[in-house]
């Protein structure tokens, strides 16, 4: 049991021996003691005066005594500042939470909650590659999903790719135009990356019939109204446009599978708008037959969601096509029919938040299973120093180069640090990829998805800084100090140092920390927590010597916390997709 939860249940137990109440958990606070004061956690009993009659220093005195009464296993002192009963925890309790799990590879994860949770992500174009937007939403994507699995839910990680549309057809007209039958193996270009650069091609040809031709829109080019056209002619099912849609595809799907190989990223099932986009049709009948939506003069069907606070929206034009919003109502009810989960995540942009606002609620009025358990994770664009990126024109920051950015980056770092000695060439490599991929998935998920962010490549892989270089440097040094070395028997250790202690007590809090990045769906926290850790345990180190301990006891308790660091080291970085050397 994690130690808030026993200090929580204990005040509970020592306030009904005291004065024959029941209280719930809710009802008063628990906190870690600030550092100008004595204790380790510390309980707030305010919210408890009014409900017991009692000054706030007698009710705290009280149950400070009654506490050490109850479980004087656990605490071995208190303190009482007005309201605030500061508890400090015997090192006796510490080093059994120590022994119990130093050598635990598994410590920290739940068990089997019995539901199901499906995290959609990464949801790219088939027109053009990867771009940065993309490695976080990937990121995100895996990491939260790995989390929930840590926290203890059954996962389900899904993809729908967005393989249809004008879009789709702008790359087409643009290859039969330019390629002369250049194809990604004649060229040895990526087939992503080919089949982008017609993507943007077409945006390049259109710009110049619309100045060439002094027309007044896009819409009236000619290279557009043949897009148009292709897009017919792909829905009406013409055999030489869904063959060359089918070969083009193909190109992109392999470029794809070699990035999600690099970055780590991986699914247990695609979806695919082309298989889906005629989905949920029939759900504007029943929504208009049980007067969820309504229609309006021009034979238009609308929901209205003004008493939501929104406004009206639009589920089937007026001349019968659909709309996004109708065939994700569809792709809802498939994705609950083939997985039956608990709940379902959609890792999407901020932009899109209105959207998902709507789905829910239109989901929930129509009662599609699973609308209840909808969730929106929504995060923040990436952006460069430049600016905002457009794919049309050509300024995209692609996955694949800024990967490889960073693996160069990160062998020259290490270079430049002196550190390659004792290593052959295919060792190298394999640290500057772990360096390099760790640095910039630490640095795109250790803020709040939340945040806009600004992705800056020389601060992502600082040794120094709030990066996973910091921390599998950390890692590292504990794999160093531990390699050669019999752990003995701690149990006659005495009491314990600050530091000893301070390192304790943030390692029994990686459970719950694992637990509370679930239930938000940010890996942030588990970041942020790695990096304490690994800070943490620098002071330690610097602070106390291991493999000089002359007491055999007390070292034993010391490469019992090296090697419970480091494990928690490790799994916290195995849940944001990051490896940790053995050695650096």
């Amino acid at each position: 049991m994690a130690i808030n939860n026993l200090i929580a249940q204990s005040v509970q137990e020592a306030l009904e021996r005291l004065y024959q109440v029941k209280v719930a958990p809710e009802d008063f606070q628990i906190n870690q003691t600030k550092p100008e004061f004595e204790g380790d956690y510390t309980v707030v009993v305010f919210a408890l005066v009014k409900k017991l009659r009692k000054p706030p220093e007698t009710l705290a005195g009280e149950l400070g005594a009654e506490l050490m009464r109850l479980r004087p296993d656990v605490f071995s002192a208190f303190n009482v500042i007005k309201a605030f009963l500061n508890l400090s925890i015997s090192d006796s309790y510490w080093t059994g939470v120590l022994a119990a799990s130093y050598a635990d590879i598994s410590y920290g994860r739940q068990p089997s909650r019995g539901q199901k949770v499906m995290v959609e992500y990464s949801s790219p174009n088939t027109n053009k590659p990867l771009h940065l937007g993309h490695l976080r939403n990937n990121f995100l994507g895996w990491s939260t999903a790995e989390i929930l699995k840590a926290c203890g839910y059954e996962v389900v990680k899904t993809c729908i790719a967005n393989d249809r549309g004008i879009h789709i057809c702008k790359s087409m007209v643009a290859w039969q135009r330019y390629a002369a039958g250049a194809t990604p193996e004649s060229t040895g270009i990526k087939g992503d990356h080919f089949v982008g650069d017609y993507y943007v091609r077409f945006g390049q040809e259109l710009a110049l019939e619309v100045a060439a031709l002094g027309l007044p829109s896009e819409d009236a080019a000619p290279i557009m109204k043949e897009a148009q056209q292709m897009l017919v002619d792909w829905e009406a099912g013409k055999a030489s446009v869904i063959a060359l849609w089918e070969k083009m595809n193909a190109w992109v799907y392999e470029g794809f599978a070699a990035t999600y190989a690099t970055i780590g990223s991986d699914f247990d099932k695609t979806y695919y708008e082309s298989q889906t986009y005629l989905l949920g049709r029939e759900f504007v009948d029943l929504g208009i037959a049980s007067g969820v939506f309504f229609t309006k003069e021009d034979g238009s069907v609308w929901i209205d969601l003004t008493s939501e606070g929104l406004d009206q929206k639009i589920v089937r034009r007026r001349d019968g096509t659909s709309v996004y919003i109708t065939q994700d109502l569809g792709l809802a009810e498939l994705k609950y029919k083939d997985f039956h989960s608990d709940q379902s995540i959609y890792v999407v942009g901020d932009e899109q938040n209105y959207h998902f606002k709507v789905l829910k609620l239109i989901c929930s009025r129509l009662g599609i299973p699973g609308a209840d358990g909808m969730y929106h994770l929504s995060y923040g664009m990436v952006e460069l120093p430049s600016g905002r990126m457009k794919t049309r024109e050509g300024t995209v920051v692609d996955a694949d180069e800024i990967v490889a950015e960073m693996v160069n980056l990160a062998r020259l770092k290490t270079e430049e640090l002196g550190k390659v000695s004792g290593f052959d060439s295919s060792e190298l490599s394999s640290l500057y990829s772990m360096l390099g991929l760790g640095a910039l998935k630490f640095f795109l998920l250790r803020v709040d998805p939340r945040k806009r962010m600004l992705f800056n490549p020389e601060e992502s892989i600082d040794l120094h800084g709030f990066t996973a270089t910091f921390i599998q440097y950390v890692h590292a040094r504990i794999k160093s100090v531990l390699r050669g070395q019999t752990l003995g028997d701690f149990s006659s250790c005495g009491a314990l140092t600050p530091l000893e202690k301070e390192l304790l007590i943030l390692l029994e809090q990686y459970p719950s920390t694992i637990v509370a990045a679930g239930a938000s769906h940010d890996p942030s926290f588990i970041a942020g927590f790695a990096f304490r850790l690994g800070q943490v345990f620098n002071s330690f180190y610097a602070e106390h010597s291991i493999a000089r301990e002359a007491d055999p006891s007390r070292k034993a308790l010391r490469l019992a916390l090296a090697m419970m660091t480091g494990n928690v080291l490790k799994s916290a970085m195995g849940l944001l997709g990051i490896g940790v050397p053995e050695r650096m």
